[in-house]
């Protein structure tokens, strides 16, 4: 069963490993992508942030609060171009998250005897559902933060071959 509080904690953990996943790289690395299909460090960073402020928290308090209202349209993957976050500025990419973050868990912690029940307008997304993909979702970037520096010293370590390393 999902723990409000033990998914508090885990988020805010998860705080401090995506900063230090993207925390000090350079300009270039924060950019590079392994190939024209993939995000680049940056990309995820700012996906996170549009994540924070504008999926996860906005559509949790709609349906425990209102939960008749429609959530408002997002486009997550279209957003990479159309809001260029490939071209922002890395430093303030992390600051803003962190801001976010640091706000969504005051909101969290504010919550009180929420029904993790309620379902959203269709009834199809109950909030305990968001709650748990919200987690998961921090996850999944974690993973794809590794998996870009793996790719990145692969890619730079040439001609040498990072293989001694172990398997990936």
């Amino acid at each position: 069963m999902l723990n409000l509080q033990n998914v508090i904690a885990r988020l805010s953990e998860n705080s401090i490993a995506i900063a230090a996943l993207f925390r000090g790289v350079s300009e270039l690395q924060a950019r590079w992508k392994p190939d024209a299909e993939a995000w680049s460090l940056l990309e995820v960073m700012n996906h996170l942030y549009d994540e924070e402020r504008e999926d996860f928290r906005q559509r949790l308090d709609l349906t425990l609060h209102k939960p008749g209202t429609p959530w408002p349209p997002i486009h997550p993957s279209a957003w990479v171009t159309e809001r260029s976050y490939n071209a922002r500025d890395p430093q303030i990419s992390l600051d803003a998250w962190l801001q976010e973050r640091y706000a969504s868990l005051v909101w969290l912690r504010g919550l009180q005897n929420s029904d993790w029940q309620r379902s959203e307008r269709s009834g199809a997304t109950h909030a305990g559902d968001l709650l748990g993909a919200w987690l998961a979702h921090d996850h999944l970037h974690i993973r794809q933060m590794n998996e870009l520096h793996y790719a990145y010293i692969k890619a730079t370590a040439k001609p040498f071959d990072v293989g001694y390393a172990g398997d990936w």
